[in-house]
């Protein structure tokens, strides 16, 4: 996992130079590529490994800090084929390291993601998985701690309402809980989920 944030750094950095620069370049070079040197680095020393971490942390954040402002408005591509402006790769970031802090399995839980993190994220992936993914079912989500709800897929009348927290709907919506703290209504077994994350 340590190499997996390392190498994200490394693919933002190239996104970031892409959009600073107007010159195409790459987060990776294809989907093989990425899974390859996330592969190679993997089996290094714990300490290399951190050493790794945070020596390309450190350059991403330089990256972003020296973006001029134009910059943020230029169109980017990913490796899996998403053309967003570049102003959601500091978010998309972010996002790879708070969700992938659960992973390490360092005491640090989806409960303890900001609670503004969770609502952006689900409202994102809300609108993702109603525009590109399928579930097997149109549900409705609610944030029961907040009030809020999200809609996936083109719902109906008779579309179930899952409901909890919002950081436990994230973590359900993420495979990182198997949902047991939500509700269902009306009462059935959840939804299955496409990965995510």
């Amino acid at each position: 996992m340590l190499s997996h944030l390392a190498r994200n750094a490394e693919g933002g950095i190239r996104l970031l130079g892409w959009a600073r620069t107007g010159a195409p370049s790459y987060e990776y070079e294809s989907l093989q590529a990425r899974a390859a040197a996330i592969e190679a680095g993997a089996d290094r020393p714990a300490a290399t490994l951190i050493q790794d971490v945070r020596q390309t942390a450190g350059a991403f954040a330089a990256a972003a800090a020296g973006m001029p402002a134009e910059a943020w408005q230029r169109v980017v591509r990913y490796t899996a084929g998403q053309e967003p402006r570049a102003d959601v790769i500091v978010p998309s970031r972010l996002a790879e390291v708070l969700i992938h802090h659960v992973d390490l399995d360092l005491r640090y839980r989806p409960r303890d993601w900001p609670a503004w993190f969770a609502n952006d994220v689900l409202s994102g992936t809300a609108t993702a998985l109603s525009e590109g993914r399928t579930m097997t079912s149109p549900v409705r989500l609610a944030g029961t701690d907040t009030g809020n709800a999200f809609v996936i897929g083109a719902v109906g009348p008779d579309s179930p309402v899952i409901g909890g927290p919002e950081r436990e709907l994230m973590a359900w919506l993420f495979g990182r809980s198997d949902g047991s703290q939500l509700s269902r209504v009306p009462s059935g077994p959840l939804p299955e989920i496409p990965p995510i994350y």
